[in-house]
């Protein structure tokens, strides 16, 4: 295949990566060693990243150390589990946004995990630079959720009995399906004619009925009940 095409893309990608990340304290821990010296020389601008390791036990030193925002991670690592380190990650910090790279897809057992940890962004490496890398990012930078779309009949067949405990309103339906985009409150008022604050309220009220940890949560609810449907690429 002739890659050439792509190049231009890809560097309007990394570009509005960087805009969506301008916020950002990052920490990267890659079992691939040159995929991870591509993210730290290129993908990522240097500002962002405060932390990169190749191993688990390294991983969650530097997370400890330097509270970041957000932690780009892969499911294989040089010693230990991405897997693992995901875990411990979220049962510590489980407001801090993850962004799992999957580079074994019949690990089916393990992604699960991951999934049922809360995990905030799923990716399959091999199209990681081709648009899903900004896709993701900006879904989980605005407290959305991301799952790559060779994932999605997994992540639907996690446990998923259950329901609302009252109907949602179409508007909260509405709200809730550009929760799942990413949007802010300020975006989600803009897109619905509505202000920031009552979009926080539409929220409040689903996240009740949902009975939500917080609008990511509510957002994977949504995902996995078919309340609303699966984010566009």
């Amino acid at each position: 295949m002739d890659f050439t095409p792509k190049l231009e893309q890809i560097r309007r990608n990394t570009s509005q990566i960087n805009n969506l990340l301008r916020d950002a304290r990052l920490v990267a821990c890659l079992g691939n060693r040159a995929l991870l010296s591509l993210f730290v020389g290129g993908l990522i601008g240097q500002e962002h990243l405060v932390g990169a390791a190749t191993c688990e036990a390294a991983g969650l030193e530097l997370v400890e150390r330097h509270r970041p925002s957000m932690v780009f991670l892969s499911d294989t690592l040089e010693q230990g589990s991405g897997i693992s380190l995901l875990l411990q990650i979220k049962q510590r910090w489980p407001g801090l946004h993850t962004l799992l790279l999957i580079t074994q897809e019949h690990r089916q057992s393990e992604i699960q995990a991951a999934i049922e940890a809360g995990c905030d962004g799923l990716l399959v490496e091999s199209r990681i630079g081709l648009g899903s890398a900004m896709a993701a990012l900006h879904a989980i930078s605005g407290g959305g959720v991301y799952v790559d779309r060779s994932l999605t009949e997994l992540f639907r067949r996690g446990p998923g009995e259950g329901g609302p405990l009252e109907p949602l309103t179409g508007r909260e339906l509405q709200v809730l399906s550009l929760v799942a985009q990413g949007d802010t409150n300020v975006e989600i008022g803009e897109r619905l004619f509505i202000s920031a604050d009552t979009a926080k309220t539409h929220l409040r009220s689903l996240c009740r009925k949902l009975q939500a940890r917080d609008r990511t949560h509510a957002a994977v609810l949504g995902l996995r009940w078919g309340l609303i449907d699966w984010p566009a690429e």
